[in-house]
């Protein structure tokens, strides 16, 4: 979760700062989409200009292949892996796979699997650097295993992205085991939540939440769904609740509402927000397009889901009060049914949302108020594919492209191009932003920018 101290924040949003330290929204990165989930860092300065050459602190190779976020608390910086070891092997048997019942067409959801079938054992890792100069400070491989399936062929056995709350790391391999660490490394206890059937078999991706006591793992795949929490000191379940969806991607987002925590869990029947202590269901809102990937955004009380494969969909939904099927009710206060993204996670900063066009480089920006168009849909001058979702600080939009290019925009009622970064590089992770630095994880390659990048840091 994000953490945003800008002039006009909300109360309802300063009850989701209070769940954080306050450290992180000064200076750190703890979850993926930032320290409030919005994917801006609001007292943080990066460089507007940066490359190999240019206001780069420093490079590392990391082994194998991840597609998490970079994850910053205090003096490191986190980022999980997978790397083939051993000889190559034939794959296992995958056999078609037919459909079921269940709401949402399952029915419809068979065939035969498309993904990159594993032929290594994968070694999974969990790498802490050394946020001064990028030296390994700790690293565990937890386990090895021949994944029992493929993922996708831009994928990576390990697409999940670290959290931690300041006082563990989680680190969610999804089939292959959710791991706790202190921050010095030292393992804390594993769960075994089991093995994902996904579609086509294009792999795992959803990162778990954190919220006080409570770590939240929502599990749909092309199986038995649930989404569980557990004890964030034993790893012990709390609750268990059965759900019915194709498989997600999302990432459940976790917010106070009157006092109270929900779960919002984004897919592609149902948008359903569940009571944190309970499990409970607490309201339910029509869901939407098929592969729903793109994490739920929140602020000033209302939150925004979208997703955006075969089809648009967006929806803003106001949170107090929401009891029940609210599908049809006027707590959906906007919609909008065009170019919204697939991949990417929209960003939401000063009252505006941005995301991209599906995985294109198509870029709209829309009053989160009002949810009238800001600009666009336009296209971005350098990118072209985005799997990485947008990210802010210093007044300014980070758009990060897959080819390598990386666009700053001033924050503003239009597409104002600032700089356009280049790089011998591709960038499938979305960014992190902390204090004055921007981390960017490249194929084989983690980069820290910063805007005193010849100066010593220290912490």
């Amino acid at each position: 979760m994000r953490l945003s101290l800008q002039l006009g924040t909300s109360l309802s949003t300063l009850i989701v700062l209070a769940s954080v330290s306050a450290a992180f929204a000064g200076d750190g990165w703890p979850s993926w989409r930032g320290p409030l989930g919005t994917g801006e860092a609001p007292q943080a300065d990066p460089p507007i200009e940066f490359g190999d050459e240019q206001n780069l602190r420093w490079k590392v190779e990391v082994p194998g292949n991840g597609k998490g976020t970079p994850i910053i608390h205090g003096d490191r910086v986190f980022v999980l892996t997978a790397e083939g070891v051993g000889e190559e092997i034939e794959p296992p048997a995958q056999p078609e796979r037919e459909g079921g019942g269940g709401r949402g067409g399952r029915g419809g959801r068979g065939g035969r699997m498309r993904g990159v079938q594993p032929t290594r054992v994968q070694k999974f890792q969990v790498i802490a650097l050394d946020r001064t100069d990028g030296s390994v400070a700790w690293k565990h491989a937890p386990i090895e295993r021949l994944p029992h399936e493929g993922t996708h062929g831009d994928g990576s056995w390990a697409s999940a992205s670290a959290v931690t709350d300041g006082e563990i790391l989680l680190a969610h391999f999804g089939s292959f085991g959710l791991f706790a660490y202190d921050l010095e490394g030292k393992p804390l206890w594993e769960v075994q939540l089991g093995e994902m059937k996904t579609r086509n078999s294009f792999g795992e991706g959803a990162s778990p939440a954190i919220h006080g006591d409570t770590v939240v793992v929502q599990w749909d795949h092309e199986g038995d769904d649930f989404i569980v929490a557990l004890d964030k000191k034993t790893g012990k379940e709390k609750w268990r609740r059965e759900r019915d969806e194709p498989t997600t991607w999302a990432t459940p987002l976790i917010v106070e509402v009157g006092g109270k925590a929900q779960i919002i869990a984004n897919a592609t029947n149902a948008i359903v927000a569940y009571d944190l202590r309970s499990g409970k269901t607490v309201w339910e809102c029509g869901g939407m397009t098929t592969n729903a990937i793109p994490s739920p955004v929140y602020a000033d009380g209302t939150v925004y889901v979208m997703s955006g494969f075969r089809g648009s969909k967006l929806v803003a939904i106001e949170l107090k009060g929401a009891k029940g099927d609210i599908t049809d009710s006027k707590k959906v206060v906007w919609s909008h049914d065009s170019d919204t993204p697939y991949v990417p996670s929209p960003l939401l900063v000063d009252g505006k949302l941005y995301f991209f066009k599906s995985n294109t480089g198509i870029l709209s920006c829309f009053d989160a108020e009002k949810g009238e168009s800001v600009f666009g849909p336009v296209r971005c001058e350098s990118i072209a594919n985005v799997y990485a979702s947008p990210v802010a600080a210093g007044g300014r939009v980070y758009l990060t492209g897959r080819d390598g290019e990386v666009e700053v925009l001033e924050i503003g009622d239009e597409y104002k191009l600032l700089a356009t970064n280049h790089f011998d590089d591709g960038f499938d992770a979305s960014p992190s932003i902390a204090g004055n630095e921007l981390y960017l994880r490249g194929r084989s390659h983690v980069y820290c920018f910063a805007t005193d990048a010849d100066q010593a840091r220290e912490f």
